[in-house]
């Protein structure tokens, strides 16, 4: 099965999230969880382990390190991202989510949902990056990458 069945954020090195940013993330792993595609492909003439797969996200000595297992916790595969390509969209995503938490309380539903739709744009935007770094590494379908484009933006939180 080429889908992730759990995942894990490694979160213990930033500070507390805030409620907003917490709902984001609860909603986005419920998602995933829910419904995703992720396969890992052959490389090297290497056997890769079937799925479904646990994955564990972090950022370590500012890298994006995804660290994948086995429902049976045996190593599938690990890669580390740089986190270069992805730090203007997620300063843009999370100054968008702020206009946009700040706009639900007093703004008009119209303008409400330009705003909505500018969100969405720069989300889709990260999850085009997402995909293109994971080119080769694993293959995510849009809805996916979608999802975890939103954990590394929590993961990014205070980082």
């Amino acid at each position: 099965m080429s889908r992730i069945s759990h995942i894990e954020l490694d979160d213990s090195n930033l500070p507390p999230p805030t409620p907003e940013i917490e709902q984001e993330r609860k909603v986005a792993i419920y998602d995933l969880l829910e419904e995703n595609s992720f396969a890992l492909p052959a490389r090297d003439d290497r056997a890769v382990p079937d799925g479904p797969y646990r994955v564990n996200l972090s950022i370590r000595d500012k890298r994006l390190v995804f660290d994948i297992q086995t429902e049976d916790e045996e190593k599938a595969a690990e890669f580390h991202l740089s986190l270069g390509p992805f730090r203007q969209v997620v300063k843009d995503y999370f100054q968008i989510c702020e206009s946009y938490f700040n706009a639900v309380k007093t703004l008009p539903p119209s303008q409400i949902e330009t705003i909505d739709m500018a969100r969405r744009g720069i989300h889709n935007e990260g999850s085009r990056v997402l995909q293109e770094r994971l080119d080769g590494k694993a293959e995510i379908d849009t809805d996916t990458a979608r999802r975890l484009f939103t954990l590394i933006c929590v993961l990014h939180f205070g980082g």
